[in-house]
């Protein structure tokens, strides 16, 4: 199915960048609902069933979310990097006629089942079953999760400023194609043409972890669009840490090159510790030295400091 989402030169003006804890939960679910699991995700969703197994509402969530997700589960946020409880109170909140309208497109006109009737029910009842699932399948690696999210928002962003619109949308995809205010996703698991009306309401990207390898849209969003495409880098995500080479070690230092060769993506303070099993002031001291080196940078976003390898940095970890 071809998907066209037109976009007015106002509404271009109003495209922007988020990344959705709440998004990679409700995905994540959706994924391991499925018989297998893509090559990507493996090795994560072993371990992630087990955390799932038995649990009552699974089979709740499931009816609404094996095929297209209703929109009210997925909520546009207000700014770049939401937290999740943020979300979920958006999700609480959503509209009971909007909430009735997307559960009808999921079971028909008329034939919701039982769990499904009543919109302030399944609300809340979505909303504490997301909780238990994200503290179970994301929380824990949500860090590494996030800089792989932010760094990807922060080359999306620079490929906008530098190249504009149409060199941001032919680069984010093979099936988005960008054609004088249009923006056509090829769809090609099933037949068919369909037009979202933004509204004047603007579009939200959002770089995604678990729509691998997919486009994910909202069809019919009740106020800024939605669209979902797999994130820069999220092949590595799941791969075992390399040992640290003696040479570099010896060089720098066995935790300065353990922390230089985790650096192959961006990575926030506490992730690194975690990793390493040190404090977090021990990585932040280390990287002070290897700032001062030109082997890594560091910027913030809120609160939370990333890190990356410099050229010079990766230079140094290549045999």
């Amino acid at each position: 199915m071809a998907v066209t989402i037109t976009l007015s030169r106002a509404e271009v003006g109003r495209v922007r960048f988020a990344a959705s804890p709440l998004a990679e939960t409700v995905f994540a679910v959706k994924l391991l609902l499925r018989d297998g699991a893509n090559a990507v995700h493996h090795r994560w969703a072993r371990r992630a069933r087990t955390a799932l197994a038995g649990d009552p509402d699974l089979p709740f969530l499931a009816a609404m979310i094996s095929g297209c997700v209703p929109a009210f589960l997925l909520p546009p946020p207000d700014g770049p990097a939401p937290g999740f409880a943020e979300e979920l109170e958006r999700v609480r909140g959503a509209p009971h006629d909007y909430v009735h309208a997307e559960l009808d497109g999921v079971f028909g006109t008329g034939r919701r089942p039982a769990p499904h009737a009543d919109p302030a029910a399944v609300l809340e009842r979505s909303a504490r079953a997301l909780e238990r699932y994200h503290d179970r399948l994301i929380a824990p690696h949500w860090g590494r999760m996030r800089a792989i999210l932010l760094a990807d928002l922060e080359h999306r962003a620079r490929a906008l400023a530098e190249r504009g619109v149409e060199g941001l949308f032919s680069a984010l995809h093979e099936d988005i194609t960008w054609r004088e205010g249009d923006l056509v996703v090829d769809g090609r698991r099933t037949p068919g043409s369909f037009t979202v009306d933004l509204g004047g309401h603007g579009l939200v990207l959002f770089p995604t972890i678990f729509c691998w390898p997919y486009i994910c849209i909202d069809m019919a969003p009740l106020a800024a669009g939605s669209l979902r495409y797999p994130a820069r880098g999220l092949g590595t995500l799941w791969e075992p840490a390399e040992p640290v080479p003696d040479g570099l070690a010896a060089v720098l230092g066995r935790t300065k090159a353990a922390l230089l060769e985790a650096l192959a993506e961006p990575c926030p303070t506490g992730e690194l510790a975690r990793r390493l099993g040190i404090t977090a002031s021990a990585v932040s001291q280390h990287m002070s030295a290897l700032r001062q080196a030109g082997l890594v940078t560091t910027r913030r976003d809120g609160r939370t400091a990333l890190h990356l390898r410099t050229e010079r940095g990766t230079r140094l970890t290549r045999p």
